[in-house]
């Protein structure tokens, strides 16, 4: 049931404006830097950027590149996956995480979503190895860290590569271990969106193994380490000295920001427990998510929605079509597949306002909104 009187304030489901309001005349003066500069592509602003992604990743190499599906692409062919391999991969993830697997010529195999979590049964994903796996990718998804200790086991007792997509995990611990180290490789991205984001595209790979970081730094540019010598076939997928500077600002806040979010998720918490049909989001013990998104699950997904739209305030549904039912995979194995938590976790999640500059009045609403609703 909607509402038929719009009151209060107007509440975006992401404030990015106000975030660069925050940080203008940082900001600023990082973009003239680049402009007066003569490097404007795999110079210092990138290699600074670099030393200190991986150091807050808690991880002895970071690689600078394009987008976060580049980096996932490139961490795997750089562990080796390529033509004819299995990828074990979430059922209940964004597209992307799929794609990579494709790009390599791999073939996805999927692993259904739990019921309660969302996250891997590691019995599940062992079940899912067969002689054709080379590796696995777990997915940090909502920016909820993962315990990759289970699935290190699975992979080693079997021989296969762990490349984390940790896209929506900036920041975000298991423990004391920061999200981007432990697995082979860790992708992420950097679209304007996530907790750390660029203005525009961009991404990164993380890795304790100096080769592969080597292999991503020649894949990125080209196949080629050295001018004009191309050792392999390559792609252009460079993270630009522009968003590197300015990535570089904001890293500064990431752990300040993160913590408003904490803050958010916890009001959340507070106020929507116990309330009928809907499902908040579950913390794994011992974890520090990074709330990229505060995701809540109901059967009335699609009223609550209307509902809230009608009260002016801003949802996304992240992933209303899983990955197997996309038409880019149809025809496939994967296509085939049975699913069904996959499909009932995208039938009833809505993501909530969540960020760092979400006001406390705005919050107010949201909360007022969410409590009015009747079905």
């Amino acid at each position: 049931m909607t509402s038929l009187l719009r009151t209060g304030p107007t509440v975006p489901f992401l404030d990015l404006r106000a975030q660069h309001t925050e940080l203008r005349a940082d900001l600023d003066a990082a973009a003239l830097r680049v402009l007066h500069s003569d490097r404007l592509v795999l110079g210092p602003e990138v290699e600074g950027f670099e030393h200190a992604w991986a150091a807050t990743a808690g991880a002895r190499h970071a690689v600078g590149v394009a987008s976060g599906l580049d980096a996932l692409t490139l961490a795997l062919r750089a562990v080796g996956v390529g033509p004819g391999d299995e990828v074990v991969v979430p059922a209940h993830t964004f597209v992307a995480t799929w794609l990579s697997v494709v790009h390599v010529g791999a073939v996805p195999v999927p692993v259904d979503a739990d019921p309660v979590s969302g996250a891997w049964d590691p019995a599940a994903v062992e079940a899912a190895v067969t002689p054709r796996t080379t590796a696995l990718v777990p997915v940090h998804l909502y920016g909820h860290p993962l315990d990759l200790d289970p699935l290190l086991a699975v992979a080693g007792r079997h021989g296969l590569a762990v490349v984390d997509d940790a896209a929506q995990a900036h920041g975000a611990r298991v423990g004391r271990r920061p999200v981007g180290s432990g697995a082979r490789a860790t992708a992420w991205s950097f679209y304007p969106g996530k907790n750390l984001g660029a203005v525009g595209d961009g991404g990164a790979v993380t890795t304790d193994d100096p080769q592969v970081a080597g292999r991503v730094r020649s894949l990125r540019n080209y196949g080629s380490t050295t001018k004009y010598r191309h050792d392999e076939v390559g792609w252009n997928s460079r993270l630009d000295e522009l968003q590197a500077a300015l990535l570089t600002v904001k890293l500064r806040h990431l752990e300040e920001w993160n913590a408003r979010r904490r803050s958010v998720a916890a009001r959340y918490d507070a106020a929507l427990g116990g309330l009928p049909d809907l499902l908040l989001p579950a913390t794994a013990p011992g974890t520090e998510p990074s709330w990229h998104l505060y995701v809540v699950r109901t059967p009335h997904r699609d009223a609550l929605q209307a509902h809230l739209t009608a009260c002016g305030v801003g949802t996304v549904v992240h992933y209303p079509v899983p990955p197997h039912r996309q038409p880019a995979f149809a025809g496939t194995a994967a296509a085939a597949a049975d699913l069904p938590g996959a499909d009932r976790w995208s039938a009833q999640v809505l993501s909530l306002p969540m960020g760092p500059h979400l006001t406390a009045d705005h919050q107010d609403h949201v909360l007022r909104s969410v409590q009015e609703f009747r079905p």
